[in-house]
């Protein structure tokens, strides 16, 4: 039986590496333009309660009380815990990058206090720039009983329970006491 030779180490001809080289060239230069197409980008979400700037004009300190603001912008973010009674409107846009952390843009915190009385004693408008960073802190809280060696794992229920080791059982029940 007659098999065709056909030749294995042959170079190829040069008009057909150009055209894959260029096909590499056009892949590459599309793959880095992509990421800069607003096609990609993750949309915007608003999150929080966003104060209007008519609606902080409605408030008028020492006129208006928690139930007139509640209803004007409805409830709060977050209340202070300790001293003067505090509501914070907390609100930002955020856009999720993928593979970073989450992109927060347009950040606004409108507090207003009120005195004992419950009336509007003073309303400010926070951005961005006036906050501060909180760094985190990262030290663990021991939790007892968490920190066995290997042996203590291995062998820490030996001699707990076995044929001499008692069951509690109620007091009255038959075998109360008994130790069976």
């Amino acid at each position: 039986m007659d098999r065709p030779c056909h030749p294995v180490n042959l170079p190829r001809p040069a008009r057909i590496g150009m055209s894959r080289r260029r096909a590499a060239a056009l892949a590459l230069g599309l793959l880095l333009a992509l990421p800069g197409c607003s096609v990609f980008d993750a949309p915007v979400v608003q999150r929080g309660n966003r104060v209007a700037e008519e609606q902080l004009k409605e408030i008028t300190p020492g006129v208006q009380t928690r139930q007139d603001v509640q209803t004007l912008l409805g409830s709060p973010t977050q209340t202070s815990t300790f001293g003067d009674p505090t509501w914070y409107y907390i609100s930002s846009n955020t856009r999720q990058r993928p593979g970073r952390e989450l992109m927060v843009t347009d950040q606004q915190t409108v507090s207003i206090t009120f005195d004992p009385n419950g009336v509007v004693r003073d309303v400010k408008v926070v951005g961005e720039d006036e906050g501060k960073a909180v760094p985190m802190v990262s030290r663990v809280t021991p939790t007892p009983g968490n920190d066995r060696s290997l042996l203590q794992a291995l062998f820490g229920n030996v001699g707990r329970i076995g044929p001499g080791a008692s069951i509690p059982t109620s007091p009255g029940a038959p075998g109360a006491g008994t130790g069976r």
